[in-house]
Protein backbone atom coordinates (compact mmCIF):
# COMPACT_ATOMS: atom_id res chain seq x y z
CA UNK A 1 0.00 0.00 0.00
CA UNK A 2 2.79 2.42 0.87
CA UNK A 3 5.85 2.86 -1.30
CA UNK A 4 9.29 3.51 0.13
CA UNK A 5 8.96 7.31 -0.22
CA UNK A 6 5.69 7.40 1.73
CA UNK A 7 7.14 5.10 4.41
CA UNK A 8 10.21 7.34 4.73
CA UNK A 9 8.03 10.44 5.15
CA UNK A 10 5.88 8.72 7.78
CA UNK A 11 8.91 7.39 9.66
CA UNK A 12 10.26 10.91 10.05
CA UNK A 13 6.87 12.42 10.93
CA UNK A 14 6.35 9.82 13.66
CA UNK A 15 9.59 10.93 15.28
CA UNK A 16 8.96 14.66 14.81
CA UNK A 17 5.49 15.71 13.62
CA UNK A 18 6.57 19.36 13.44
CA UNK A 19 8.81 18.73 10.41
CA UNK A 20 7.98 20.93 7.43
CA UNK A 21 7.90 19.78 3.81
CA UNK A 22 11.40 21.22 3.17
CA UNK A 23 12.68 19.45 6.31
CA UNK A 24 11.18 16.18 5.11
CA UNK A 25 12.63 16.74 1.65
CA UNK A 26 16.11 17.12 3.14
CA UNK A 27 15.70 13.99 5.28
CA UNK A 28 14.23 11.79 2.54
CA UNK A 29 16.13 13.03 -0.50
CA UNK A 30 12.87 14.00 -2.24
CA UNK A 31 11.96 17.41 -3.59
CA UNK A 32 9.71 19.65 -1.50
CA UNK A 33 7.04 19.46 -4.21
CA UNK A 34 7.07 15.67 -4.17
CA UNK A 35 6.84 15.65 -0.35
CA UNK A 36 3.84 18.01 -0.45
CA UNK A 37 2.10 15.80 -3.03
CA UNK A 38 2.81 12.68 -0.94
CA UNK A 39 1.52 14.38 2.21
CA UNK A 40 -1.64 15.47 0.39
CA UNK A 41 -2.18 11.90 -0.82
CA UNK A 42 -1.55 10.44 2.64
CA UNK A 43 -4.16 12.85 4.04
CA UNK A 44 -6.64 12.13 1.23
CA UNK A 45 -6.22 8.36 1.70
CA UNK A 46 -6.85 8.66 5.44
CA UNK A 47 -3.38 7.35 6.32
CA UNK A 48 -2.24 10.62 7.87
CA UNK A 49 -5.02 12.00 10.06
CA UNK A 50 -3.25 15.01 11.54
CA UNK A 51 -0.64 16.07 14.03
CA UNK A 52 -0.89 16.10 17.81
CA UNK A 53 0.99 17.50 20.76
CA UNK A 54 1.90 14.81 23.28
CA UNK A 55 1.40 16.32 26.72
CA UNK A 56 3.14 15.08 29.83
CA UNK A 57 0.16 15.27 32.18
CA UNK A 58 2.42 14.56 35.16
CA UNK A 59 4.37 17.77 34.47
CA UNK A 60 1.07 19.64 34.72
CA UNK A 61 0.26 18.16 38.12
CA UNK A 62 -1.88 15.20 37.06
CA UNK A 63 -0.07 12.37 38.83
CA UNK A 64 -2.91 9.83 39.00
CA UNK A 65 -3.97 7.74 36.01
CA UNK A 66 -6.78 5.22 36.32
CA UNK A 67 -8.26 2.81 33.81
CA UNK A 68 -11.93 2.13 34.52
CA UNK A 69 -13.43 -1.02 33.04
CA UNK A 70 -17.17 -0.58 32.83
CA UNK A 71 -19.87 -3.16 32.22
CA UNK A 72 -23.16 -1.61 31.14
CA UNK A 73 -26.75 -2.68 31.74
CA UNK A 74 -27.44 -4.26 28.37
CA UNK A 75 -31.18 -4.54 29.07
CA UNK A 76 -31.38 -0.85 28.12
CA UNK A 77 -31.30 -0.47 24.34
CA UNK A 78 -29.52 2.91 24.31
CA UNK A 79 -27.15 2.15 27.20
CA UNK A 80 -23.96 2.46 25.12
CA UNK A 81 -24.95 5.68 23.38
CA UNK A 82 -26.19 7.38 26.55
CA UNK A 83 -23.21 6.27 28.63
CA UNK A 84 -20.65 7.39 26.03
CA UNK A 85 -22.39 10.74 25.48
CA UNK A 86 -22.30 11.44 29.22
CA UNK A 87 -18.71 10.17 29.67
CA UNK A 88 -17.50 12.53 26.91
CA UNK A 89 -18.56 15.45 29.11
CA UNK A 90 -16.19 14.52 31.97
CA UNK A 91 -13.04 16.62 31.40
CA UNK A 92 -10.79 14.16 33.24
CA UNK A 93 -11.76 11.32 30.86
CA UNK A 94 -9.01 11.32 28.23
CA UNK A 95 -9.98 8.22 26.30
CA UNK A 96 -13.07 6.08 25.79
CA UNK A 97 -12.80 2.63 24.21
CA UNK A 98 -15.57 0.12 23.58
CA UNK A 99 -15.12 -3.66 23.61
CA UNK A 100 -16.84 -6.90 22.83
CA UNK A 101 -16.92 -9.21 25.84
CA UNK A 102 -17.61 -8.94 29.56
CA UNK A 103 -16.22 -5.40 29.76
CA UNK A 104 -18.09 -2.99 27.51
CA UNK A 105 -16.18 0.28 27.90
CA UNK A 106 -12.80 1.42 29.18
CA UNK A 107 -12.31 4.97 30.38
CA UNK A 108 -8.85 6.45 30.83
CA UNK A 109 -9.06 9.02 33.64
CA UNK A 110 -6.48 11.44 35.02
CA UNK A 111 -6.49 13.32 38.32
CA UNK A 112 -4.15 15.60 40.22
CA UNK A 113 -4.01 13.35 43.28
CA UNK A 114 -6.06 10.71 45.09
CA UNK A 115 -8.53 13.16 46.70
CA UNK A 116 -9.13 14.71 43.25
CA UNK A 117 -9.64 11.25 41.74
CA UNK A 118 -12.09 10.37 44.51
CA UNK A 119 -14.02 13.57 43.72
CA UNK A 120 -14.07 12.83 39.98
CA UNK A 121 -15.10 9.23 40.61
CA UNK A 122 -17.92 10.05 43.03
CA UNK A 123 -19.26 13.17 41.36
CA UNK A 124 -18.73 12.45 37.65
CA UNK A 125 -18.11 8.74 37.02
CA UNK A 126 -20.56 6.96 39.35
CA UNK A 127 -23.54 9.06 38.15
CA UNK A 128 -22.92 8.04 34.52
CA UNK A 129 -25.97 6.20 33.18
CA UNK A 130 -26.47 2.44 32.88
CA UNK A 131 -23.42 1.22 34.83
CA UNK A 132 -23.89 -2.38 35.94
CA UNK A 133 -20.32 -2.89 37.18
CA UNK A 134 -17.13 -0.89 37.30
CA UNK A 135 -13.53 -1.87 38.05
CA UNK A 136 -10.73 0.60 38.70
CA UNK A 137 -7.13 -0.14 37.76
CA UNK A 138 -4.66 2.51 38.90
CA UNK A 139 -1.57 2.92 36.75
CA UNK A 140 1.60 2.27 38.74
CA UNK A 141 4.05 2.62 35.84
CA UNK A 142 3.88 2.95 32.09
CA UNK A 143 6.30 0.31 30.86
CA UNK A 144 5.77 0.84 27.14
CA UNK A 145 3.75 3.50 25.36
CA UNK A 146 5.05 3.30 21.80
CA UNK A 147 3.41 5.54 19.23
CA UNK A 148 5.75 4.75 16.33
CA UNK A 149 4.86 2.04 13.83
CA UNK A 150 7.69 0.02 12.28
CA UNK A 151 7.40 1.29 8.69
Amino acid sequence: MLDSDARAILRHLQIDPSLTAPDLADLTGLTSGKVVRRLDKLHADGVLLGQVAVINWGALGYSVQVSLRVTLDKTVSRAFDEFIAAARLVPEVLEIQTFLGRVDVRLSVIAKDLPHYQEVYREHILPLPHIADIESLMTVASVKAERVLPL
